[in-house]
């Protein structure tokens, strides 16, 4: 958001709040979930963008249409049935696409596997400019349902939140994703923060803010504390690798140590050096990342345990 137009905002919201704070709330939900232009911005993310698409240049493309017409996108490299063969999914985080995680893309399909890198709403090549964490969960599922169960799932930021969200059987009605492996790469343990954050930068007071945080409720039928994909990584008893740089300005380090501290089914890499972005391209990272996919002996005793229970729509925990 520009200078000028954050200003604006921040002056605008408490006015509004004034009137009525149920439409400074819900005002602020459609605001937080409006994605940013999926236009680089910048002459780095420019040349990032453009060698990301060439690399996916090959690749097979699908829309995946969602509720209320919306729609994720699809990419898909060593498709088709010849021979056995793992299968990955990819997703990226908030304002990006699969573009910029081209290198990872290409690093996992060069082990021989299938793998499908997911745009979510609002991103890439999706189109639109709305995105939530229900929203990408539906993105995931619909994931499966066209080319079938996953053996692992890396997701980087927002999107391995959304992955363990799925994971964990999150949304009521939808059954959760669960794949062998996880891999989370800069990775929020939970979203109560941003929320808080964001209400904070807008000057919500009180009633306009508990609004914002119950629209989650509304549009995913969880609280927002129930969004708390630390609890899920020690709930889904499968191996969850977490990689995290302790100089990422975007999602804290504690993070990752909170997930750190769930058990012994969690390992923790730290990527120190390479930040919030250039984390999913970095060769050390790459290196672990397939590493730790093709490391067979860690599913032998995996187990599986939503968190929550669908069928009644309370949380186990």
């Amino acid at each position: 958001m520009a200078n000028f137009a954050a200003k604006v905002t921040r002056l605008g919201f408490p006015l509004v709040e004034g009137i009525s704070p149920t439409l400074a709330g819900k005002a602020a939900f459609r605001l937080f979930c409006r994605t940013p232009s999926a236009k680089p911005h910048g002459e780095k993310a420019r040349a990032a963008h453009t060698a990301g698409t060439q690399k996916l240049a090959g690749a097979e493309t699908f829309a995946l249409r969602l509720a209320g017409g919306r729609r994720a996108h699809a990419y898909r490299l060593n498709g088709g049935s010849v021979g056995m063969r793992e299968r990955y999914l990819v997703t990226h985080g908030w304002g990006s696409s699969i573009a910029y995680m081209a290198d990872l893309v290409a690093a996992l399909a060069a082990t021989g596997a299938e793998v499908i890198a997911l745009d979510f709403p609002g991103h890439g090549r999706a189109g639109g400019r709305f995105l939530h964490m229900g929203l990408a969960v539906h993105a995931i599922r619909a994931a499966e349902e066209r080319f079938g169960p996953f053996d692992a799932v890396i997701g980087h930021s927002f999107g391995g939140a959304a992955l363990l969200a799925a994971a964990a059987g999150m949304l009521p009605d939808l059954p959760a994703v669960v794949p062998h492996k996880l891999v989370l790469i800069g990775s929020p343990s939970e979203m109560h923060w941003l929320f808080k954050g964001f209400g904070k930068m807008l000057g919500l007071g009180k009633a306009a803010q508990s609004v914002l945080e119950h629209e989650v409720h509304r549009v995913t039928g969880r609280r927002l504390e129930d969004f708390d994909a630390g609890k899920a990584a020690g709930t889904i008893r499968r191996p969850v690798l977490v990689v995290h740089a302790e100089d990422d300005k975007e999602v804290s380090a504690s993070h990752a140590r909170r997930y750190a501290a769930l058990g012994e089914t969690v390992r923790v890499h730290w990527a120190n050096g390479f930040g919030h972005r250039r984390i999913v391209s970095a060769a050390p990272v790459l290196e672990v990342v397939r590493d730790f996919l093709g490391d067979d002996d860690l599913v032998e005793n995996a187990e599986v345990v939503t968190l929550f229970d669908v069928s009644t729509k309370r949380a186990s925990l």
